[in-house]
């Protein structure tokens, strides 16, 4: 055969499979199993990844502290791996599916969406999928009483970050004295979860019992229910400022001053700061704009 047969030949295969024969149908396969219900996605998976409830979450987050805020420095604290399974993403992530960050996070990023919210578990409509939603334990009773905090609700999965990480003195030595030896001394400075929980307090021995916890906590009012309420003139949803509407579910107020219980407060903080200067255990930071212990 001469070379331009073999080309013809090579050229014409190609066409002649595409051009094969079909003979009849042959019969049916058996039935395929049934299916599990799941989801639609025209309604399940439509009820969260459509333009309007995509474009509302993401407009309501960047008006939150989360997507902008004073953690959101990249100073070197957001780094380590101690501070990192909370002021940056993928710090978070790996603390909250492994319990704990190996090392330094050297490219730190706001706490976005894909990291409270993982993969899909149900997909339904009401699959948030969080990260996690199981009671948390306290960090500050780590090695003590290891002792757990529940909200029952997408709390938890707050309550994770916004905690004291440092025990309260007494645990480790009750009665006794302490010098500060850090600026870092004392709770930290997010401790929501243990003021709405009512736990891991530094208790002063006297007459008064300390609640088991907190008078909101006992009422169902958690952190969720509070500062996660309908979206409505810049608050609620996924900024995360809680609305006066949420609180009058319950009380009526027209602020959040309920009954002046944050004068009061404001007041006591006040008294307690004059007493710390006047005993040589704060001084005010000018390049910090805070007072801090002095060590």
């Amino acid at each position: 055969m001469n070379s331009s047969r073999l080309v013809a030949l090579l050229i014409l295969l190609p066409l002649i499979a595409l051009c094969g024969c079909e003979g009849d149908a042959g019969p049916a396969g058996p039935a395929g199993a049934d299916g599990n219900d799941g989801a639609d996605g025209s309604t399940s998976c439509l009820d969260c990844h459509n333009t309007d409830v995509q474009n509302a979450i993401s407009l309501q987050y960047v008006r939150s502290q989360h997507a902008y805020g004073e953690y959101v420095e990249y100073t070197g604290g957001e780094r380590r791996a101690s501070c990192a399974r909370c002021h940056n993403g993928a710090g978070f992530v790996e603390f909250a599916e492994t319990g704990t960050t190996d090392g330094e996070i050297l490219n730190p990023v706001p706490i976005g969406c894909e990291h409270c919210h993982t993969v899909h578990t149900t997909f339904e409509g009401t699959d948030f999928a969080l990260r996690g939603t199981g009671p948390v334990t306290w960090i500050g009773d780590v090695g003590y009483g290891d002792t757990v905090g529940d909200f029952g609700d997408n709390s938890n999965l707050c309550a994770m970050c916004h905690q004291s990480r440092r025990a309260e003195p007494n645990i480790a030595a009750p009665g006794a004295t302490f010098d500060i030896t850090s600026t870092h001394y004392g709770p930290h400075h997010g401790s929501m979860a243990n003021v709405l929980n009512g736990s891991l307090f530094a208790e002063i021995p006297g007459s008064t019992a300390y609640p088991t916890t907190s008078i909101h906590a006992a009422a169902g009012a958690t952190c969720v229910t509070c500062h996660m309420s309908e979206y409505a003139d810049g608050v609620g949803g996924h900024t995360w400022w809680p609305s006066v509407s949420s609180c009058n579910d319950c009380h009526t107020t027209a602020d959040f001053n309920y009954g002046g219980v944050q004068t009061e407060v404001q007041g006591l903080l006040d008294d307690l700061q004059a007493l710390l200067l006047a005993q040589g255990v704060i001084e005010f930071v000018v390049e910090d704009d805070a007072y801090e212990p002095i060590v």
